[in-house]
């Protein structure tokens, strides 16, 4: 079959179907996959498009995909079932330093819990970073450094805000 040339929104339309029927990992990958649908596209064209489509790259099953924002606020819940049951079976300390947190857990475990954390929900994060034990989240600012911990006691299952247990500890 050989591919022809279609409108923006026909093309764009078609992409955002290929995205629902499989995970798409790259551009040229996209091409492809418009080549077999006869929808021909070059990649500086499905660059555009995705841009257009404010599509996003995420990490699933170990590899990045494209998303749609309506797809990836979907997939959001479930993104958060893995690195909650992490956190039930692995305790973790959380230790701050200026827009930094320190999270420690068992030895061997940082690089499970920083990718646990990458894929899921919390993107209030600029980045992480892993050793053994010890894994380092990165913050801009205090407001996403202040809702991310927030959300990741949540996911923890704990519920004493962070002011108090900090008071607690300091009296314990």
């Amino acid at each position: 079959m050989s591919a022809r040339r279609v409108g923006r929104e026909a093309r764009q339309r078609a992409i955002r179907d290929v995205l629902a029927r499989q995970p798409i990992s790259s551009q040229a990958q996209l091409v492809r996959e418009l080549a077999a649908r006869g929808i021909a596209a070059t990649q500086a064209t499905v660059s555009r498009d995705i841009a257009e489509l404010e599509l996003v790259k995420v990490a699933r099953s170990g590899r990045h995909v494209y998303l749609s924002p309506e797809d990836l606020a979907a997939s959001r819940p479930d993104d958060d079932a893995k690195l909650r049951r992490i956190l039930g079976d692995i305790a973790v300390t959380v230790g701050r330093s200026g827009l930094i947190l320190v999270l420690t857990g068992s030895p061997g475990a940082a690089s499970v819990i920083a990718q646990a954390i990458d894929e899921s929900s919390l993107h209030e994060q600029a980045g992480t970073v892993a050793g053994d034990n010890t894994l380092i989240v990165l913050f801009a600012d205090e407001e996403k450094l202040e809702r991310w911990q927030a959300r990741f006691r949540a996911l923890q299952g704990l519920s004493v805000p962070v002011a108090e247990q900090t008071e607690r500890e300091l009296h314990a």
